[in-house]
């Protein structure tokens, strides 16, 4: 095998996933880049973390990959280096930077007009149309057309969901009350939070949708990869059975399931191959008992927060970047459609037992806890320490307080 090392762009637990799975399968401690330090890989001895002021501007971004990148071609010129992005903010300035840093690096990126047809949800669903991908009825609102109240017209009934297009732009705005997404009842609350959203400096188009009923439990997420031939190697599909309540959080998957739907990953598979993606695909979908379809919400262009499951299932994705990237390994383009037989949370087992609804894929879960099929991303028994221990325990103490705080239907739960 060649020799290569991992280099990681981010500090949050998608990185330390990243890190886990490097660490697990070659066992290699990975180096890591970001602007500040996040809690998932603190005290952590599987990363060399490297934490650089202005690291999310083009820049400093550039100028501090492509020095590393020259020391070590200097230093280990038999060195691959392999570059994974483990958030949106640094896909996108490695999809701006990509030409300058294939010198020393080799990466997955697209290119920045697929990046933002596919990262803006406003086009995502354009895309979708095109490609016939089930998706929800949609209304797109650009800041222009808040002003003349196009939002007041929708083709479809309350309840509706509201969220911003460009999530990066969404990030540097705040009001009372802002979410990463809003489920609004009325014609007056969808006032009142559209204005609001402008009103505090948002520029971007807005997206209201049709809302698909149900909880939690109807949400999907599936992970694929493709490699640099645009060739799907993998892909794992996942059943979210709970997610984080705190509404800054919204969305965040807490506890997943493994599931499987070959007629959703082929048509999946059929659409990334078709478009020329390069690198993991992370998709969040629902299922809508109204038309029995599952409806997708939007892409993210690298691996999710959450997409250690797929490792902790089986299907080691640092593994699929080297065969790809390091070695450009032989394919027979039969894509692994994984199953898998392990649950994977963020939390501790007793929020499982607690809030998650009572049905048979919790009950399922339940058997796994029982068995010891199940894991979590940051309990690496290879990277435990007292100090680490200690904060992981904290950051659950937390996550018990989030959920006596936020979690709304407890009562209800059977």
């Amino acid at each position: 095998m060649k020799q290569f090392q991992p280099i990681l762009l981010g500090s949050d637990i998608n990185a330390y996933g990243m890190a886990r799975a490097f660490h697990e399968e070659y066992g290699l401690v990975s180096t890591a880049f970001a602007h500040f330090q996040l809690s998932p890989t603190k005290f952590s001895h599987i990363l060399d973390m490297h934490i650089v002021p202005g690291f999310g501007e083009p820049e400093t971004f550039r100028a501090t990959l492509l020095d590393y990148g020259r020391r070590m071609k200097e230093q280990r010129p038999d060195t691959t280096l392999l570059v994974i992005p483990c958030g949106d903010l640094y896909a996108n300035l490695l999809s701006q930077c990509g030409s300058e840093l294939h010198e020393y690096f080799v990466f997955n990126t697209l290119d920045q007009a697929l990046n933002r047809r596919l990262s803006l949800k406003s086009s995502f669903y354009e895309t979708c149309e095109q490609y016939e991908l089930p998706h929800p009825a949609t209304k797109v609102v650009s800041a222009e057309g808040m002003s003349r109240g196009d939002y007041r017209e929708l083709p479809f009934d309350y309840p509706v969901a509201m969220k911003p297009a460009d999530s990066a732009l969404w990030l540097d705005i705040d009001f009372p009350g802002r979410k990463k997404a809003f489920v609004i009842n009325d014609p007056d609350e969808l006032d009142t939070l559209i204005r609001r959203s402008y009103e505090a400096g948002y520029t971007g188009d807005m997206i209201i949708q049709d809302f698909i009923p149900g909880d939690d439990s109807r949400m999907r997420v599936l992970n694929a990869y493709v490699d640099q031939h645009h060739r799907v190697r993998m892909m794992f599909l996942g059943h979210p059975l709970l997610e984080d309540p705190t509404p800054e959080a919204v969305g965040n998957y807490a506890a997943i399931i493994p599931d499987y739907n070959e007629p959703i990953m082929l048509l999946i598979k059929d659409f990334l191959e078709d478009i020329g993606y390069q690198g993991v695909a992370n998709f969040d979908m629902k299922y809508d008992e109204r038309d029995g379809e599952y409806k997708l919400f939007e892409i993210n262009l690298r691996q999710g927060r959450s997409s250690y499951f797929v490792t902790l299932n089986g299907c080691n994705l640092a593994r699929y970047f080297v065969e790809d990237l390091v070695e450009d390994t032989a394919f027979d383009a039969q894509p692994l459609l994984a199953h898998g037989s392990k649950l994977w949370m963020e939390i501790p087992r007793s929020i499982f037992r607690d809030y998650v609804r009572d049905s048979e894929d919790k009950r399922r879960g339940l058997v796994m806890i029982k068995r010891g099929d199940w894991g979590t991303t940051l309990e690496y028994r290879k990277d435990m320490n007292p100090t680490r221990w200690l904060m992981i325990r904290h950051m659950f103490s937390i996550y018990k307080k989030r959920y006596a705080q936020y979690f709304s239907h407890k009562e209800d739960l059977a």
